[in-house]
């Protein structure tokens, strides 16, 4: 297992190729670094006695020691240990701890590949085997490229004017294939060794050329990572804090006449695969959602219950309701994770796959919520958190005692803890990554409606009808 300086080493030497404020930059850039943080705990808490019963488990393939995040399931044990890991990792940054985007498509891959050869008789699944062996024992971060931009909604890919409006073949050679178009919304992309690229939605059979799933290094020829940032508001040396190490970048990844050989090729044509390639992830990162979002509940909600006791009101009955609210939010979807992985099952592969409904039932719980648990932080914390004076003015000489004086609540807790505990307010509610987390809350593993459909398709609803039919004495079923 490596360590957060060896990742950080070999992101160094990697060809520059990330576009952020307007200038190509290599990936020892202060912002990738800053923005790598989360990543880098990853690799800390690895070699952490505390934490090394979540963050370490045993390859399957090696037997040797590896880091979880690049674990392939074989157990509900193994899906239980992740949603812990996941709730953990992100009460300790504040926020997404990023490095599931590599292990959900992984474990996607897994069991897709798999069953494709079963079906197609191909050899998609020793590829990616070879693959997950250099993955592993090289500790890869890799992040996921699935939403490509779409272009016009009402069209599907094959119709588009622009083919580039999803990623597709657009050369076929016989060492391997050429690929155009852009993936979006790409978490920690430009600070991935590795970039895997799958469909976004289900596929028709005329769209072969979109039935396409890789892996390859993130700097590849070609490859353009353009990237926005999103970080917490800028503190002065003396007030920073845990929450402000966090930081998130996200990327437009475009794919200009890219190779991929056919070595890194694990899906090629196969349409019906390329939809159920899609699915395969967004359930595994739906169930990661079920530790991620309540981790980040856990500090929005210590957050709105930390602002009412210096406030004075956290005895007041309206502060109760809207903390047993946040609280019911993130335990039943953490519940929802527990319950997927209990109720689990064993692909071909052998790979370890979620209960479809528990874990869409919980990423949909979270996500109706994501813009309540705000709201009521908003609530408790009122203005103060939009309008705070910032750290150079609770530094000045001149007007700091007065920033400091008039953001005081109580007489028996010191000024600063008053102040610091607004600013995360202030973080969480106005800043640039409490911004991107409240929508990745919401569409982070495919939008709302796509978690409707997952349940809608996958539960037993003729049998509820036929329950119904038969309390109401209808004869038939």
């Amino acid at each position: 297992m490596r360590t957060s300086k060896e990742y950080l080493d070999k992101l160094s030497k990697m060809r520059p190729n990330i576009y952020i404020d307007g200038k190509c930059v290599g990936r020892d850039h202060p912002k990738i670094i800053h923005a790598s943080n989360a990543i880098q705990l990853t690799f800390d808490k690895a070699n952490d006695p505390e934490f090394s019963k979540w963050l370490t488990a045993t390859s399957h393939r090696s037997g040797k020691p590896i880091n979880r995040f690049n674990h392939i399931h074989q157990s509900p044990e193994d899906l239980l240990l992740k949603q812990e890991m996941t709730r953990k990792l992100c009460n300790l940054m504040g926020g997404c701890i990023q490095r599931c985007m590599g292990a959900d498509s992984m474990n996607g891959l897994s069991v897709i590949t798999k069953n494709c050869d079963l079906k197609y008789g191909t050899d998609y699944h020793e590829r990616w085997l070879k693959y997950l062996d250099y993955f592993q024992e090289n500790d890869l971060i890799c992040a996921a490229s699935q939403t490509d931009s779409k272009g016009d909604r009402r069209k599907r890919p094959a119709e588009q004017e622009d083919p580039d409006m999803y990623l597709h073949v657009v050369e076929r050679r016989e060492d391997g294939v050429v690929v155009s178009g852009a993936k979006l919304h790409n978490t920690m992309a430009p600070y991935a060794d590795e970039l895997i690229a799958f469909p976004t939605r289900a596929l028709g059979k005329n769209e072969t050329d979109y039935a396409i799933a890789f892996a390859i290094p993130a700097d590849t020829e070609g490859v353009y990572l353009i990237s926005r940032q999103a970080f917490s508001i800028e503190r002065e040396e003396n007030m920073k804090a845990p929450y402000t190490e966090l930081g998130d970048i996200e990327s437009m990844t475009v794919f200009d006449r890219v190779f991929v050989p056919n070595e890194r090729i694990f899906l090629n044509g196969e349409t019906d695969m390329g939809g159920q390639l899609a699915l395969m992830f967004a359930l595994y990162h739906r169930h990661s959602y079920c530790g991620c979002k309540p981790g980040v509940g856990d500090v929005i909600t210590g957050t709105t219950a930390l602002i009412a006791e210096y406030n004075g009101t956290d005895k007041m009955d309206h502060t109760k309701d809207v903390l047993a609210d946040m609280i019911s939010v993130a335990e039943l979807v953490y519940a929802a994770g527990i319950a997927s992985s209990v109720t689990s099952s064993k692909a071909p592969s052998g790979t370890q796959v979620p209960n479809v409904i528990y874990a869409n039932v919980g990423r949909r719980h979270a996500g109706h919520n994501m813009y309540h648990e705000y709201e009521h932080l908003c609530d408790i914390a009122g203005g103060l958190p939009a309008t705070l004076p910032l750290t150079p003015e609770y530094n000045n000489p001149d007007i700091g005692d007065f920033v400091r004086k008039y953001t005081k609540r109580r007489v028996d807790i010191p000024e600063e803890n008053h102040y610091r505990a607004y600013h995360l307010a202030s973080d969480i509610l106005t800043g640039e990554f409490g911004a991107a987390i409240l929508i990745a809350g919401v569409h982070g593993g495919g939008s709302p409606i796509m978690e409707d459909i997952a349940i809608l398709g996958s539960y037993d609803l003729q049998g509820k009808k036929k329950l119904a039919k038969y309390l109401a004495g209808i004869n038939g079923d």
